[in-house]
C-alpha cells in the first residue's frame, strides 16, 4: 500500500472562528459529496477526508482510509483542530467504504480483501475512537455526533460481499457500544449508525456491472435501477442531516427506510 496519499503534513492551525466543524470521510463524490453540499448549518466549515478532493468550498485532507499510516494523521489532525474550536457543534460522518473486491472469500485478490476489510472495518472504529478521545481531551462542551454510514448487507448474508457486510455490521455493533458508553459518562456526544437504503453512486454501478457468479443477487439491483427506485444521493443526504437533528438516542442504529 503507498503511504504518499495517507502520510498529511500537519501545519498550525489558527482558531476556527466558525461555529460548526463538520468532517465527512469519503466526501469526494456520491454519498458524501451530497452529505457535504447539503450541510444544514450556516456557520460551518466542512472538511472531506478522501483521496480527492471534496466539492467546491469544502477543505480537503488528503488520505486513503484503506491505509493505517492515514489514520494516524488524522487523529492528530481532529485533536489539532478540536483544541482550537470555540463553536458550538463538531460532526463527522464516516461515509468512505469500498465493496471491491466483489466475489466469493477464497476466489478473490487478497491484497483488495484486505483493503476492503480495513476500510469497512478498521478505519470507522479507529477513527471513531479518535474522534471520541479528540472531543474528550480537548474539553470541548458543545453538541458532538459521530455517524457511521451502514447497510442493510449489515444483516442480512450476500454471497460476493462477505467483507462488506462483515465491515459494516462490526461498524453496527461498535455504534451500540460506544454510543451506551457516552450515555454511562453522560456527554452530549452521540453515536449513531444509518443505512441510506439503496443511492444512486458509482457503488450501485459496480454492482449492476457485476457477474451473477460474484453476485448472485445482482438481478436485484439492476431492477431497483430500471425501475427508477434508487434513491438520489442529495435525497439521501438530507435524509441522513434529518437524524441527526432528531436527537435519537446514542448507539441507535437506523435505516431511513423505516422511518
Amino acid at each position: 500500500m503507498s503511504h504518499t496519499a495517507s502520510l498529511v503534513a500537519l501545519r498550525p492551525y489558527d482558531r476556527v472562528m466558525v461555529d460548526a466543524l463538520v468532517w465527512i470521510t469519503g466526501g469526494s463524490a456520491g454519498l458524501g459529496a451530497a452529505l457535504a453540499v447539503t450541510v444544514p448549518y450556516p456557520d460551518v466549515r466542512v472538511v472531506s477526508i478522501s483521496r480527492s478532493a471534496g466539492p467546491d468550498g469544502t477543505e480537503h485532507l488528503p488520505a486513503d482510509l484503506s491505509d493505517p499510516a492515514s489514520w494516524v494523521a488524522v487523529e492528530q489532525h481532529l485533536l489539532e483542530r478540536m483544541t482550537r474550536f470555540s463553536g458550538s457543534r463538531v460532526v463527522l460522518i464516516h461515509n468512505a467504504g469500498t465493496l471491491t473486491p466483489i466475489g466469493f472469500a477464497g476466489e478473490v485478490d487478497t491484497a483488495a480483501y484486505r483493503d476492503n476489510v480495513l476500510l469497512n472495518s478498521a478505519a470507522g472504529q479507529v477513527l471513531g475512537h479518535a474522534f471520541v478521545k479528540a472531543v474528550v481531551a480537548s474539553g470541548f462542551a458543545g453538541s458532538a455526533d459521530l455517524v457511521m454510514i451502514t447497510s442493510g448487507a449489515a444483516s442480512g448474508a450476500y454471497p460476493g460481499w462477505s467483507a462488506y457486510g462483515a465491515g459494516k455490521a462490526a461498524l453496527d455493533q461498535w455504534v451500540r457500544t460506544v454510543g451506551a458508553e457516552q450515555r454511562e459518562r453522560d456527554r452530549d456526544l452521540r453515536v449513531l449508525s444509518v443505512a441510506p437504503g439503496v443511492v444512486a453512486t458509482a457503488m450501485q454501478a459496480e454492482i449492476r456491472s457485476t457477474d451473477p457468479a460474484d453476485f448472485p443477487a445482482v438481478d436485484r439491483f439492476r431492477q431497483l435501477h430500471d425501475q427508477q427506485e434508487l434513491t438520489p444521493p442529495d435525497q439521501a443526504a438530507r435524509g441522513i442531516w434529518t437524524l441527526v437533528d432528531a436527537r435519537v438516542e446514542s448507539g441507535t442504529v437506523t435505516d431511513l427506510r423505516r422511518r
